[in-house]
């Protein structure tokens, strides 16, 4: 398809370039037009994806087998909490493909007509966890703990924006504690801003997915398994207007494969 034929390209090209800097990406359509091709066709093979910030390590060391597997191929990630994610994509960021650390914002996704019709799929399973600091931490045995005095600040993502922030509010509104514990809580932006939370001392204890736990293990410790009322299930999906289709369904196949799964089990996800 000839994009300059396309009606509304510049709102687009905007949000294309808008998108770019905040990946760091050197798309260059600014750059004249004949610049501006030789940039598009540049990116032509890149695959862009938006992933929740707890698969950071584990899609990091995705990467290099997929594009060896697609010679050519320049993997692009993107990591933050999902919501954010959703919202960069419902405003026109150009990406392939959407993972998610929760059901609702996926769900969310559909919604706004933003997936491609039959490529949503679970891949992955999480748990929440309870985390306190390696040092100095305090011996907390159950959720009911946390209305000690010596716990004053508790790390969660903030709930209106961050999934496991959803699930440990929902725990602790489960266990009648939120009204205690939301006085002491430390809002983070994403899963991984809550384990640096406790991981430096800054909070007491805090709730974060298993899997983020086990990338810090020589900081933090793991308390408890914090039951949720659903199940910790991963989807991702294409982008119903992915700028590369074929390479953004190449990397699902490949997340899904036994190669990608042994990798996500390495980091401690589990089967769907």
């Amino acid at each position: 398809m000839n994009t300059h034929q396309v009606p509304g390209v510049n709102r687009r090209r905007i949000a294309r370039r808008a998108w770019s800097k905040g990946l760091g990406l050197a798309v260059g359509l600014g750059l004249g037009m004949g610049l501006g091709v030789m940039s598009f066709a540049a990116q032509a093979a890149d695959v862009t994806v938006s992933a929740a910030a707890s698969l950071t390590n584990a899609f990091k060391e995705l990467a290099p087998a997929f594009e060896a597997r697609h010679p050519g191929t320049r993997l692009q990630l993107n990591f933050a909490a999902s919501d954010a994610l959703l919202a960069q994509i419902a405003k026109g960021a150009p990406v392939d493909v959407f993972a998610s650390a929760d059901q609702e914002t996926m769900d969310r996704a559909e919604q706004q007509k933003l997936l491609a019709a039959g490529s949503r799929r679970d891949f992955v399973s999480n748990s929440l966890v309870l985390i306190t600091p390696v040092e100095g931490g305090l011996p907390l045995k159950s959720l009911a703990d946390l209305q000690q005095a010596g716990v004053k600040r508790v790390a969660i993502g903030k709930p209106e924006g961050v999934p496991a922030g959803r699930y440990a509010k929902g725990a602790l509104e489960a266990a009648k504690l939120w009204s205690v514990v939301e006085p002491k809580a430390v809002f983070a932006q994403n899963v991984r801003q809550a384990l640096d939370y406790v991981s430096r001392g800054e909070a007491e204890a805090g709730f974060v997915y298993g899997t983020d736990a086990l990338v810090q293990k020589d900081k933090v410790r793991i308390l408890l398994t914090v039951p949720t009322e659903t199940p910790i299930r991963y989807p991702l999906a294409l982008i119903n207007q992915a700028p590369n289709a074929t390479g953004g369904k190449a990397f699902i196949d490949y997340v899904l494969s036994a190669e990608g799964q042994a990798v996500l089990a390495k980091y401690g996800f589990s089967k769907p």
